[in-house]
């Protein structure tokens, strides 16, 4: 038993003096930083696999209110030939991209192939930009 016990602490040996060095010290930059940022570029977004196969977006149309808020109104379609349902909101932004004002979810009853017109409007006059967001109903 000795025999082997000793060879093999002698090949771990490094293993447990190094530890988790790096070459590398500092601060450093994110991995992949561009890779599944699409909300931050896309106005619709589908979140998850099952809208992604069933759900689509045919037109988005923005229009200014006399008040400076912004409204949003999304055509949904329902690529399947059955019903869904799903939860959708909108998340109004800033110049910059920053969140100034998310809609709270509500609920999507798309019948067989059908299209369905979803409406937003910002609650405040800050909304420059919007992600429209798409998910299964829990």
């Amino acid at each position: 038993m000795k025999r082997i016990l000793i060879p093999l602490l002698a090949l771990s040996a490094p293993v447990f003096f190094n530890g988790c060095q790096s070459p590398e010290t500092g601060a450093l930059p994110p991995q992949n930083a561009t890779k599944f940022n699409l909300e931050n570029k896309d106005n619709f977004v589908l979140e998850g696999a099952g809208p992604q196969q069933s759900i689509t977006c045919t037109s988005l149309q923005v229009t200014p209110l006399p008040d400076g808020r912004m409204a949003v109104a999304a055509n949904v379609r329902n690529r399947e030939n059955r019903r869904l349902q799903v939860q959708i909101n909108c998340e109004f932004k800033d110049e910059q991209g920053f969140a100034v004002d998310p809609t709270p979810w509500r609920n999507l009853i798309l019948t067989e192939n059908s299209q369905e017109t979803v409406t937003f409007e910002s609650a405040n006059a800050q909304a420059r930009k919007y992600t429209i967001r798409v998910r299964e109903a829990h």
